[in-house]
C-alpha cells in the first residue's frame, strides 16, 4: 500500500487533511483529535519504518493532541524529509553474510 515515493506523498496529504479536518467544527474538533492522535502515529510509523517512522510517529502524536497545532502537515514534512533532504531511495538494499 505505502510502496512508491508518490503512494507515500499522497496518501501523507490526505493524512494531513484528516488531521486538520478539526478545524470545520470550532471547540467540539480538538476532541476528535484525541483519537486521531494515535492513529496518525501509527500510521507514520507504517509509511516510514525505521528511525524515521517512529520519531515523526512521535512528533505527529504529540502535534496532533496539542491544541492549535494541527495545521503543521507532518506527514508531508516527514516526506519532504525522506525523499528531498534525505534523499532516501525507494527500495531498501538488504545486505546477507554468507
Amino acid at each position: 500500500m505505502f510502496e512508491s515515493k508518490r503512494s507515500k506523498l499522497i496518501y501523507g496529504i490526505i493524512f494531513d487533511l484528516v488531521g486538520m479536518a478539526s478545524y470545520i467544527i470550532p471547540g467540539i474538533g480538538e476532541f476528535t483529535d484525541i483519537g486521531w492522535a494515535p492513529v496518525a502515529g501509527y500510521l507514520m510509523t507504517k509509511l516510514y519504518p525505521g528511525k524515521t517512522g517512529v520519531t515523526a510517529g512521535i512528533i505527529t502524536t504529540i502535534e496532533e493532541l496539542v491544541p492549535g497545532l494541527d495545521i503543521i502537515p507532518t506527514f508531508t514534512i516527514t516526506w519532504i524529509y525522506s525523499y528531498v533532504i534525505k534523499k532516501e531511495d525507494d527500495k531498501q538494499v538488504i545486505d546477507i553474510d554468507s
